[in-house]
């Protein structure tokens, strides 16, 4: 801060940052399940403020969550392309130098079970959840941090939901589970060998399809193991292709390489219990798919 007549000026748009630091460092904490990286966010949040002309600005919360929001992706994003994981913080005990505040941080409705999980998550799913789940933030507001359309933004946090309520909450050994648990379903469904379904089908398995998928011809719902084996018996025969979808184990239907329809699984304790068909065109564009090679399981970051 420089020692000018904008000392009053900066003085007050400090106090005002201040109100709001709690805040930003809960959101911070919930998407990084880091305190320190929470805190450099935060950091970096009141130098953004600081250098931004926020006169015109109606609500500064709501400004200062997106502008936090938006670090912390670029820090999720940073640390899955450098294979790092952030749960030291999360483990630390309180005779390690956690303070007070830090100690009811770690216990308030977060809680490190749910902090873990949440590292499985690609990182725009985690924002998209963490924003509106926990901080009721509508997805029209959280749609341009993620670069994804409201709508698009909206299945980001359902699947994100999906896999929290019930997910195994591990890292990459439970992923490459995922994807042999996802290529065994499409070794058996190609084969037509339905005995070996149970292994890796829930009994109550559903198959959803939305809007798009069912107007080419899906089924808007599919209940049941064998009813969802034989529906892909059908499909898996011609392009399916194993994939990573938003980091996650999938597949997807590209004809020419380019995605027709995205199959997202489900998979809780080593069973696949439920699978969605994802045709809507603006909803592929958002996601990211990586086609693994002809004949490979699922990719694994």
């Amino acid at each position: 801060m420089t020692e000018t007549e904008n000392v009053p000026e900066n003085e007050g748009l400090a106090a005002q940052f201040e109100t709001h630091r709690d805040h930003l460092r809960r959101v911070a904490y919930r998407m990084l399940g880091s305190l320190s990286e929470a805190d450099d966010a935060v950091q970096e949040a009141w130098l953004h403020l600081e250098r931004s002309d926020v006169q015109g600005v109606a609500n500064l919360g709501g400004w200062l969550t997106t502008v936090g929001a938006r670090l912390c992706l670029d820090l999720l994003r940073s640390r899955r392309a450098r294979h790092e994981e952030a749960l030291g913080d999360v483990v630390r005990k309180p005779s390690e130098g956690m303070d007070p505040e830090e100690e009811s941080l770690l216990a308030d409705s977060v809680g490190s079970a749910l902090l873990v999980v949440l590292e499985t998550l690609a990182p725009p799913e985690r924002i998209a959840f963490v924003l509106h789940d926990l901080f009721a933030v509508p997805f029209e507001e959280i749609a341009p941090i993620v670069e994804r359309t409201p709508t698009a933004t909206r299945q980001l946090a359902s699947r994100a939901r999906r896999r929290i309520q019930g997910a195994d909450p591990a890292t990459e050994a439970s992923l490459r589970r995922q994807s042999e648990v996802v290529a065994a379903f499409f070794a058996a469904s190609r084969g037509g060998d339905f005995g070996a379904l149970p292994a890796v089908l829930d009994p109550s398995v559903v198959l959803r399809a939305d809007a798009a998928a069912v107007k080419a011809g899906s089924a808007p719902e599919v209940l049941g193991a064998q009813a969802v084996a034989k529906t892909f018996f059908r499909r898996a025969q011609a392009a399916a292709r194993f994939a990573t979808v938003d980091g996650v184990p999938g597949a997807v239907w590209a004809p020419g390489g380019k995605p027709r329809v995205v199959v997202d699984f489900t998979v809780v304790a080593g069973k696949i219990v439920r699978i969605d068909l994802l045709a809507d065109v603006e909803l592929l564009r958002s996601i990211d798919v990586v086609i693994a090679p002809e004949g490979d399981a699922p990719l694994v970051s």
